[in-house]
């Protein structure tokens, strides 16, 4: 096995885009119960006090997501265009300007700007890093580290937390204005490192950089560029792109379409995935936990936010470890599992107790944990490694664009309708605990989902998962990946394998793109 110390600095340094999404999530949860925050964005009471209405709550907590939306969405044009690495330096320097906006404006109007270009510098990272992260790691660790994006991201929830934290006491704007000015540290910090690393090799190949390529595989695998690993991958990335450059130059529209790609089945997995991953009310306790904590009659919901983040982030270790001995499929149906059966004990518990009773105050924090424990070691980890992977990479920008976006979609919605439902008073539902329903019923559809439509991708390199799409249904998936393993197929020979024979034939001739040379890849 080649060495594999770049890939990680790869994993960590890429990932730490994650710890933006993170942090950018978790501060706001806890400033908007700033007294200072509340006094400069809230309305005045009659009794002199401040109260930040439903209304100011929503469009301060979701408005992110529509930046973060529009920026997955343009992620395709960024990523392909400008390249991996420097497609993730433009976002985070957007994500400044955002930034600089909510830490220097006093206005509502200015404060949700800093947030919609915040939020374009977060979702392009969330769409343009797991695709350079999946280009550049070696198979054998691939799914821990792309599942490194989703560890820096509960890194960031816990370090906002704990900010917060120690700055809520303070009178002034500087309590919420550390918080997020402190983000430039952490920007700076990516585009350092993201200029030292390789870019993808595969997003090289397709501009026919073929030198720069085989020479950016050789600094990730950390082996000469001669040597025989360097050339069978390279080899394989060719012979994938060469069959996709075949089949044409893919618009948005090939995206939905069937065919022997099943590109269309392929994208609304994704699409739906993510989907989902929201709808699981991660972002519940991300975004409202501390007002939810304190409503539920709970005295310290600033340290209990803190817990649950210890525990999110905690959790994802053993998840991105699973990632790659336990599998895809397994983990994402039995973490829905986990997560449906918490979610609906948090909610029988809050009809059946009252908020005062400190016994069902300790189970509602118990199960909270307990459903973070399995959220955070399956849906968390593996939609970003799923959603990575699934796609070949004639459609890879764009399909991670469409599932990314859709995404900060329904985090928008989330983020916009919870106050709504959860708060009493004109206009809202007044559902309280009652929205754990909502959850837990979201998660058992997620069950059902993912037992038709995630495969096993465990082991696998990015050309023979698309060779598993292509022959192969979801629910044959895990039978079909051992025989990819045991006979080693690839694209080239997948036309004449005879699955009773131990060694594959290779049929095709490869050619290079951008080259006049053919390589015929030999078994």
């Amino acid at each position: 096995m080649p060495k594999l110390t770049l890939a990680v600095a790869l994993g960590a340094f890429a990932s730490f885009a994650g710890f933006l999404f993170g942090y950018d999530t978790g501060y706001i949860s806890g400033c908007k119960e700033m007294t200072a925050f509340v006094r400069v964005y809230g309305q005045l009471q009659s009794d002199g006090s401040y109260l930040l209405p439903s209304s100011t709550n929503s469009l301060i907590t979701s408005i992110l997501s529509v930046g973060t939306c529009l920026g997955a969405l343009c992620g395709s044009f960024v990523g392909d265009g400008l390249g991996r690495r420097y497609g993730i330096i433009l976002y985070i320097l957007l994500f400044f300007i955002g930034v600089a906006c909510q830490t220097a404006c006093k206005s509502l109007a200015g404060f949700a700007i800093g947030r919609v270009f915040a939020g374009l510098g977060v979702g392009g990272c969330s769409c343009v890093v797991p695709i350079y992260q999946a280009e550049c790691s070696p198979k054998q660790i691939r799914g821990i580290v792309v599942s490194a994006f989703q560890f820096f991201i509960t890194v960031g929830l816990l370090i906002a937390a704990v900010v917060v934290n120690a700055t809520k006491d303070r009178m002034d704007a500087s309590a919420y204005q550390i918080p997020i000015g402190i983000q430039f540290i952490w920007g700076a910090i990516i585009i350092a490192g993201t200029l030292l690393l390789p870019e993808s090799p595969r997003w090289l190949l397709t501009k026919n950089r073929n030198d720069e390529a085989k020479k950016s595989l050789a600094r990730l695998l950390s082996q000469n560029i001669d040597s025989i690993e360097v050339s069978e991958q390279y080899a394989e990335i060719a012979a994938n792109l060469e069959h996709e450059r075949k089949m044409g130059k893919a618009s948005w529209a090939d995206c939905f379409k069937g065919g022997p790609g099943k590109h269309r089945q392929r994208v609304i997995t994704g699409m739906a995935l993510q989907a989902l991953q929201q709808l699981t009310g991660i972002n519940f306790f991300m975004y409202y936990g501390t007002s939810f904590f304190q409503s539920a009659g709970i005295s310290n919901a600033f340290i209990i936010t803190i817990a649950i983040n210890v525990v999110n982030m905690g959790s994802t270790i053993p998840g991105m470890w699973a990632a790659d001995n336990i599998g895809r499929r397994p983990l994402m149906i039995w973490g829905a599992v986990g997560m449906a059966v918490s979610q609906i004990i948090v909610a029988a518990v809050g009809v059946a107790i009252p908020s005062d009773d400190l016994s069902g105050q300790k189970v509602l924090v118990a199960f909270s944990c307990i459903y973070i424990f399995f959220f955070a070691t399956s849906w968390a980890t593996l939609a970003w490694v799923i959603t990575s992977e699934i796609y070949p990479y004639e459609i890879r920008a764009k399909g991670m664009s469409l599932s990314t976006a859709t995404q900060w979609l329904f985090n928008f919605a989330i983020g916009y309708a919870t106050p709504y439902l959860v708060d009493t008073g004109a206009g809202n539902a007044g559902l309280k605990t009652n929205v754990f329903w909502i959850w837990g019923g979201c998660c058992a559809f997620a069950t059902v989902f993912a037992f038709f439509y995630i495969p096993e991708t465990k082991g696998l390199s990015l050309e023979q998962i698309d060779i598993l799409f292509r022959n192969s249904s979801v629910l044959k998936s895990a039978a079909y990946r051992r025989e990819i393993m045991e006979n080693d197929l690839h694209d080239d020979e997948i036309v004449n394998h005879d699955a009773k024979n131990t060694k594959a034939r290779h049929l095709e001739q490869a050619k290079v793109p951008g080259s006049d040379s053919q390589m015929e890849l030999q078994a």
